[in-house]
């Protein structure tokens, strides 16, 4: 007789798996969290104080970065990755995360491995104010090369209705104030590493007084406390991630206005001045967040609190016209 074993599913190893994780889990309840981990769902109550509430969801995966952790067998930043680029989108219309929810996928559960992923998902969860209440771990030999896994993340978060759509909110004349991202974030893996290979590069070599793997892997900023702190004094939000600057900030405009950005203005590391070694400058600015992970929209009379109470610094301003213009 043929067990599920032998055809390379271990329950027991999933089983065992749950349990390890259950502290890193414990770790990111709220006092909105109803019952715990095992059950067939997760549950969270809606917090109270809002006039109209509204449900927002948002979904991602880590994208081809996972191909360098690993290769690398570095885990410890992919969890958060995967949370930032689920929340980060939620608060660009004004929502605040309440929970998030994972699925990992594999040739063959690797307990140690796995736990690590899970550690650095509820790390990310910690940063992004929200409960970690649920997951799915799949074995699936005939799917996955052995070693290889994926990722997909789901995060729901709560606003008033009436501020969902930012745009009707965007005037000519706002500011446009950049928060830094922490590196290249969870874009254009496959054409960095591209990249990284036809310039010969090694993962151990320095980038800026690191390890270019390091710099590379750098865990995705989440800004879900940027935004708690500063909700009240911006207008909008753009999440700069695949399309960069010139397609996601004019997401954020409605009809008739549009963007002028300093590109001089940009405070662009080193990897991504690596990568353009071997990128047209127009691609970059497609593919690359450049340096800037986040945008804010912000009325002139805020600048000056926002600047205050963040990093970020101006790039720009709202005008009349349509889509990005770089000068």
């Amino acid at each position: 007789m043929i067990s599920y074993k032998d055809a390379g599913v271990d329950i027991d190893a999933g089983n065992s798996f749950v349990e390890a994780i259950k502290p890193f889990v414990k770790s990111t309840q709220t006092p909105n969290v109803i019952g715990g981990i095992g059950s067939f769902s997760g549950a969270v109550r809606l917090p109270i104080g809002y006039k109209n509430p509204a449900i927002l969801g948002a979904t991602d995966g880590v994208g081809t970065k996972l191909r360098l952790a690993i290769d690398a067998k570095k885990f410890e930043g992919v969890g958060e990755d995967l949370v930032a680029m689920c929340v980060n989108d939620l608060i660009c219309n004004f929502a605040t995360p309440l929970f998030f929810l994972d699925y990992y996928a594999t040739a063959k559960l690797e307990i140690e491995s796995a736990k690590e992923v899970v550690k650095s998902i509820a790390n990310g969860c910690k940063k992004a104010q929200c409960a970690l209440i649920g997951g799915e771990t799949a074995e699936m030999p005939s799917m996955y090369e052995k070693g290889d896994f994926d990722l997909a993340g789901f995060a729901v978060g709560i606003a008033e209705a009436d501020e969902i759509d930012r745009s009707k909110f965007v005037k000519s004349g706002d500011v446009l104030v950049a928060l830094p991202s922490s590196g290249l974030h969870s874009n254009g893996f496959s054409l960095a590493r591209k990249v990284v290979s036809e310039l010969g590069l090694k993962f151990d070599e320095k980038v800026s007084e690191r390890k270019l793997i390091d710099v590379l892997l750098e865990p995705t900023r989440i800004y879900v406390s940027d935004f708690l702190r500063l909700k009240d004094k911006i207008t909008a939000m753009a999440h700069i991630t695949g399309g960069g600057i010139v397609e996601n900030l004019p997401r954020v405009f409605p009809a008739g206005l549009g963007a002028k950005v300093q590109k001089s203005a940009i405070k662009t590391p080193e990897i991504f001045k690596i990568i353009a070694q071997k990128v047209e400058d127009s691609e970059m600015m497609r593919t690359f967040n450049m340096g800037v992970g986040m945008i804010l929209v912000v009325p002139k009379e805020n600048v000056d609190a926002v600047l205050a109470n963040s990093d970020g610094y101006v790039i720009g301003e709202v005008v009349s016209g349509k889509g990005v213009e770089l000068v």
